[in-house]
């Protein structure tokens, strides 16, 4: 596991370089306590998932608790 420190409003870079297309750049936007709130910028096509939600999805559980498509309004930082 890479751990990095970073403040708020710095960001970290996973790929665009060395012959990867995609990227992913996660920025700490801000730091309340105990909890950290990250914005997460990705090609629309990739899918980014909590990791509750991804193990759920591994084991075969799937999305179907989740609310219809579009019931979710994603914050956009514009």
């Amino acid at each position: 596991m890479l751990v990095l420190s970073r403040k708020s409003r710095e960001s970290v870079v996973v790929g665009g370089s060395g012959g990867f297309h995609r990227l992913l750049k996660v920025t700490v936007l801000g730091i309340k306590g105990t909890n950290v709130k990250l914005g997460f910028e990705v090609d629309g096509d990739i899918p980014v998932h909590r990791s509750e939600v991804w193990e759920r999805i591994q084991a075969g559980q799937g999305l179907d608790y989740l609310p219809e498509p579009g019931a979710l309004e994603m914050e956009r930082d514009e």
